[in-house]
């Protein structure tokens, strides 16, 4: 039920959502890594993917400055460490709990323009139906994720 729930709302609002059931909570588990930079930015996003995929919060949030900026599908933004860490908290629950857990994303193709990493991929889990194909834009200074763009939208997810 809350997969169906999930495929009908935006990434945005899920992720709105996820983020206020975690923040009662966050001072008490919510408790952020140490920061650990990347020699590249291919090195940067690539920990980012493949963190992602693994669903493993501690790699995903030792890449993001106090200053990271997520920006998604509606133009809903995510500002600062904190919100970041409660938008992928909820992402990286289970599936039965309202997460994308098992959501793999798998590189099409990378370029990049002055600078910004682009990346045009392809996500498949087992509650997918079908593929879902979108892209991200990367700005990356540091060895650190300071921004990203994202086409991600969960309403556009096929549930099985």
């Amino acid at each position: 039920m809350l997969l169906k729930k999930l495929s009908e709302l935006s990434f945005a609002t899920t992720l709105v959502a996820f983020s206020v059931s975690t923040f009662a909570l966050a001072d008490d588990h919510l408790k952020l890594p140490k920061l650990v930079p990347q020699p590249s930015p291919q090195q940067v996003v690539d920990e980012h993917l493949d963190a992602l995929n693994k669903c493993d919060w501690d790699r995903l949030m030792a890449q993001y400055p106090p200053e990271v900026l997520i920006v998604v599908a509606d133009g809903a933004s995510f500002r600062g460490r904190e919100a970041v860490g409660e938008l992928f908290e909820g992402f990286c629950k289970t599936p039965a709990d309202g997460g994308l857990r098992g959501l793999e994303f798998k590189t099409l193709e990378t370029f990049t323009v002055e600078g910004t990493l682009n990346v045009i991929w392809e996500a498949n889990a087992d509650f997918l139906a079908e593929p879902y194909k979108g892209a991200d834009a990367y700005v990356t200074k540091d060895g650190f994720m300071y921004a990203q763009v994202t086409t991600f939208d969960g309403s556009k997810l096929k549930m099985k």
